[in-house]
């Protein structure tokens, strides 16, 4: 679902004709539970090329209802800031919900490789998560559709905010 997302981010982006102050690149990563080499291999090509990121999100917590985004590595300031400045801008849809904690395996060896990026984590309703996950049912065909567009609309909106203001709080 993760890989949908994003996707769905730049579609969204892409209707509304929304022209970015950075770039905004979605990455679809291979081999997360038996090594993660994409992971690693992305962030070695990123120091490699010296790219410079603001953020990086992950999405692998299922398709579900979005709840909110942690953030890996920020200090109390952070998440104080980050909640008093878009907290309201993300309530009326029920996303808001800016803590502290991990972003994600996939994106985690960018810490190491490029300095003060921020890893976010999009976390999503997660009661379901193992009804599904490695399971028979763990098929396309049982995501529902809403709550992956919902999610990817939510991401769209962070990756907004993030793109217009920045992290620096």
């Amino acid at each position: 679902t993760g890989v949908m997302q994003s996707v769905e981010v730049l579609r969204i982006f892409k209707a509304i004709g929304y022209r970015p102050k950075h770039s905004i690149r979605a990455v679809m990563f291979m081999n997360e539970e038996n090594g993660h080499k994409g992971g690693l291999k992305y962030a070695e090509l990123a120091q490699k090329d010296k790219e410079k990121h603001i953020a990086a999100i992950e999405s692998d917590e299922g398709g579900f209802t979005p709840r909110g985004f942690s953030f890996s590595d920020v200090t109390p300031q952070f998440i104080q800031a980050i909640n008093k400045n878009w907290k309201a801008l993300l309530e009326p849809y029920e996303v808001d919900r800016l803590i502290k904690g991990g972003a994600g395996t996939d994106i985690e060896p960018l810490k190491e490789t490029i300095p003060n990026i921020t890893l976010i984590g999009f976390r999503p309703d997660s009661q379901r998560y193992f009804d599904l996950h490695h399971t028979a049912k763990d098929v396309f065909e049982n995501v529902n559709k809403r709550e992956l567009e919902l999610g990817a609309a939510s991401i769209a909106s962070l990756i907004y905010l993030i793109d217009q203001h920045g992290l620096s709080f």
